[in-house]
C-alpha cells in the first residue's frame, strides 16, 4: 500500500472515530504537533483545536460518516485525495477534496476544498 493511501485511510478513520481518547491518540500519533486545517468554513492551528473542530463536525452530523471516493494519489510529502460525508447507506450530501502535507512522515497542514455541499433554502 502506497503511503498516500496509508495516509488518506488514517485522516479518514481519525474524523470517524467518535471515541475522544482514541482519536486523539491517532491524531497524536499522525499530525504534528502545530498541524494547521483549513477550508473555506473552518481554520484550526495545533491539535486540540483540530480535534475540537472534529468533535464539532461529529456533534453537527451524528449519523454521518466519511469514505474516501477513491484511493489517495501523491507525490514527495504532498497526498490528495476526495472523500465523502453522509449516512453509511445512501447517497452522501457532501462532498470534498483535501490536498495534504506531510513532515517528518506526519500531517503539517490540510488544505480541504468543499466540492458538494446542500443549499439551504431561505
Amino acid at each position: 500500500m502506497s503511503q498516500a493511501i496509508t495516509v488518506a485511510e488514517r485522516y479518514i478513520a481519525a474524523w470517524n472515530e467518535k471515541n475522544p481518547a482514541a482519536r486523539r491518540e491517532a491524531l497524536s500519533s499522525q499530525w504534528a504537533r502545530s498541524a494547521v486545517y483549513r477550508d473555506p468554513i473552518a481554520h484550526a492551528e495545533g491539535l486540540d483545536a483540530i480535534d475540537s473542530m472534529i468533535a464539532g463536525v461529529q456533534t453537527r452530523f451524528p449519523a454521518f460518516r466519511f469514505a474516501l471516493k477513491h484511493p489517495a494519489t501523491g507525490y514527495g510529502d504532498i497526498v490528495r485525495f476526495a472523500w465523502s460525508l453522509g449516512p453509511e447507506s445512501g447517497e452522501a450530501p457532501i462532498e470534498g477534496s483535501d490536498v495534504v502535507v506531510l513532515a517528518e512522515g506526519r500531517i503539517k497542514e490540510v488544505i480541504g476544498f468543499l466540492d458538494k455541499v446542500p443549499q439551504q433554502s431561505a
